[in-house]
């Protein structure tokens, strides 16, 4: 069984900050990409950043304010938010592809968190 769990969220004034946390566990062999993705009241959910072993990428409505980041020796990824944005308001998740072991066989599959709200006061 492998989880992701986000913590980090939560209220904060325009301009402020907020760093989440997304914690990958159990039968894990390996992660690849891993990524952090939002959906705000009444939207679709969208992409935000993604990190692999080639770099990194951001949704252009984020680049220069957000950084992602990992340590792989955790399995643990985070999202460094600056300069937040009512428009940033949105639960937050995260997301990765693992290969997970199974009594000696192994999958791949995409896992998502539960998500954690981040709201940004005006």
């Amino acid at each position: 069984q492998v989880q992701l769990v986000e913590s980090g969220g939560g209220l904060v004034q325009a301009g402020g900050s907020l760093r989440l946390s997304c914690a990958a566990s159990g039968s894990i062999f390996s992660i690849n990409s891993m990524g952090w993705y939002r959906q705000a009241p009444g939207k679709q959910r969208e992409w935000v950043a993604t990190i692999t072993s080639d770099g990194t990428n951001y949704a252009d409505s984020v680049k220069g304010r957000f950084t992602i980041s990992r340590d792989n020796t955790k399995n643990t990824m985070w999202l460094q938010m600056n300069s937040l944005k009512p428009e940033d308001t949105a639960v937050y998740y995260c997301s990765a592809d693992i290969v997970a072991s199974y009594s000696g066989s192994y999958r791949r599959s995409a896992y998502w968190g539960q998500g954690t709200q981040v709201t940004v006061s005006s």
